[in-house]
């Protein structure tokens, strides 16, 4: 009798990559193709006393450092959110705001998350135009972070 609900292939396959959604502040369910730069590195302390046996260094964890994470998204009609978030950038002050990343599962529930914090745009590049051209018309948003956290909303952690 062989299991037809998918719970053994939970267990071992990967999370497919192409269903997620992205929310800023209080609007929800933003619809973008790619998502990319979701990362985070310790940079590294070197350190050797003068009197130390060993000829190496000591490697310590030192300061955290995230990536900026770049999204991509069809252009629609009317809607330039985009350049209203980034025209709020004046000398040392913008606009900063959550942004919360959820990969999803078949039934449209969350099953991996990353929360960016205070998160604001760095940059942002329309589209390319071609009268030849057989694409979508897509924008880039480059989005600059103080801190990447990473939870699973379906366990709770």
């Amino acid at each position: 009798m062989s299991d037809t609900t998918g719970k053994v292939e939970d267990a071992i396959w990967p999370l497919p990559k192409f269903y997620f959604q992205v929310s800023w502040g209080s609007t929800t369910n933003l619809s973008f193709q790619e998502v990319t730069g979701l990362e985070a590195e310790t940079q590294i302390i070197e350190y050797r006393h003068s009197n130390s046996k060993q000829f190496s260094t000591i490697k310590m964890p030192g300061i955290a450092k995230y990536g900026n994470v770049t999204m991509k998204k069809g252009i629609f009609v009317n809607d330039n959110s985009f350049w209203k978030w980034y025209s709020q950038i004046q000398m040392n002050t913008i606009a900063r705001i959550d942004v919360v990343i959820q990969l999803l599962d078949e039934n449209g529930k969350a099953t991996m998350q990353w929360t960016l914090k205070n998160a604001w745009p760095t940059k942002i590049q329309g589209t390319d135009l071609k009268s030849d051209g057989n694409e979508v018309a897509v924008e880039t948003i480059e989005i600059a972070h103080e801190g990447l956290t990473v939870a699973n909303p379906a366990s709770g952690s």
